[in-house]
């Protein structure tokens, strides 16, 4: 995924600010949160090596023994895939004209080595103000929240005046069973929704401050192309003029120099509106300039001088891998290159090699997706007032009336791609503001404490706010 982190230091373009850690003793709520939390970072659910279903046994027990009644808490897994189970859970509502809230974390985490890291990464650990243990930021932390929120309403009674659905999930990381996707192609009964709450959002904390709370409502779409061209080859003592590896270097030197023209769409142009109106420096004055008329080519150049505004305003295309020849003796015969496009979500995938194409312009280059392009685009979601006014004023009511609440359009990916382009607005909001030091994917990844706990306040109320009732 992206982390809530990364978009909050591209907002606010933070440096770490030491922090305090949480001072006062847990309530009934946040000790049933740390619990659920402390168990799911202690499974190990790296793709690879871990097991998402142990993870989603552990928690479909819980929902069981609290009461739901078994057919509301589904676990769902691939045919192939045993390690690689879903959970789906429904909070029945009364509201049964209102389409349903879901609510999305996945239970997948990067791999950790011990060796790597000061401490276990799948041992919970606390320490100088913050939980340490791989998840812990990347989204074990959500998905935690989540489970103790809902079974804090189970037990109090709440009756929503609509359905509010649990989806955690495998494979957000990495692998071959993406949950999401599988669900959406094979249950989207189970999780059509009006709207979800999922990660990719978070905040920024600006001088020990909270200073934003982003909501995610697009992301670009990442697609790889491999680049490649072929020869004859022969020995290395009889040079050629026609070299797969220096026509490969040819054409992705074209495509260094090329730059894809500015796209905004809603998110990216409330972003640069919002950010711009506060801020003085000539990059300010250039998203203010560019949001006016996107074809200012001085403004365009400004933000384009920072890699992360630039990554906001356009389609981006680079090369990440290369290999070619076969022995040290010969005439290379082939020469590859991974080309990653993050590709913004108005853009058609088809359109971008096609660009890739005209760019080289070398027939003997040959341009084909590594993956099958994406069959539909995960449109950007509107930014409703329902939505934006709730997240609004729970933000200022926990965080302060100076808070800043700002639309932002992930470069990189997460779940949210496949439930937009299924019609389900996503958005990437939690209320866990960061240093910019969670080192999500890291090592010796953390959530600060005081975030975890105030991410589950703001969490709660949300959902209540989204799904009504009492």
């Amino acid at each position: 995924m992206v982390s809530a982190a990364a978009s909050a230091a591209m907002l606010a373009g933070l440096c770490p600010t030491p922090v305090r850690a949480q001072e006062t003793p847990l309530t009934p709520n946040q000790a049933r949160a740390h619990d659920i939390y402390k168990q799911l970072i202690e499974i190990n659910t790296v793709d690879s090596v871990g097991s998402v279903t142990t993870a989603v046994d552990a928690m479909a027990a819980r929902f069981r023994a609290a009461g739901f009644p078994a057919a509301d808490v589904q676990i769902l897994t691939p045919d192939g895939h045993p390690t690689k189970a879903n959970l789906v859970v429904r909070y029945r509502g009364t509201g049964h004209d209102k389409k349903p809230l879901l609510l999305l974390a996945h239970l997948d985490v990067v791999a950790a080595l011990r060796s790597d890291w000061s401490m276990d990464p799948f041992v919970l650990t606390e320490k100088d103000g913050y939980y340490y243990g791989r998840g812990s930021s990347d989204d074990k932390a959500m998905a935690s929240i989540f489970v103790a929120n809902l079974l804090r309403d189970k037990a109090t009674g709440w009756k929503p005046d609509r359905d509010v659905i649990l989806a955690l999930t495998s494979d957000e990381e990495s692998g071959d069973a993406n949950g999401v996707e599988w669900l959406v192609a094979n249950h989207k009964d189970l999780i059509d929704a009006a709207y979800a709450i999922n990660e990719g959002g978070g905040g920024s904390i600006r001088n020990g401050k909270p200073f934003s709370n982003n909501v995610q409502a697009a992301e670009k779409v990442s697609v790889h192309f491999t680049v490649s061209t072929t020869n004859s080859g022969g020995h290395s003592s009889v040079p050629r003029r026609d070299n797969a590896i220096y026509e490969l270097a040819h054409a992705l030197l074209k495509l260094e120099h090329f730059q894809f023209p500015v796209e905004l769409n809603e998110v990216s142009r409330a972003y640069l509106s919002q950010t711009g109106a506060s801020d003085t420096s000539a990059a300010g004055a250039a998203m203010r300039a560019i949001v006016a008329n996107p074809n200012n080519r001085a403004a365009a150049a400004t933000l384009s001088a920072d890699p992360r505004y630039n990554s906001m305003l356009r389609t981006t295309c680079v090369a990440t891998r290369l290999a070619g020849g076969h022995a040290y003796n010969a005439l290379p015969q082939t020469a590859t290159a991974n080309v990653n496009c993050r590709i913004v979500p108005t853009q058609d995938p088809q359109a971008v090699q096609a660009t890739l194409a005209r760019v080289i312009g070398d027939t003997g280059v040959k341009i084909t997706p590594l993956f099958p392009l994406p069959k539909s685009r995960a449109a950007p979601s509107p930014l409703t007032p329902e939505l934006m006014n709730a997240v609004t004023k729970i933000t200022h009511d926990l965080f302060g009336s100076n808070v800043l609440v700002v639309p932002v359009m992930s470069t990189g990916a997460t779940d949210g791609r496949f439930l937009r382009a299924a019609g389900i607005p996503t958005y990437g909001v939690s209320g866990i503001l960061s240093n910019g030091d969670s080192h999500a994917h890291g090592r010796d990844e953390r959530m600060w404490i005081k975030s975890y706990y105030d991410g589950q306040e703001f969490l709660y109320r949300l959902t209540h706010a989204l799904a009504g009732g009492k």
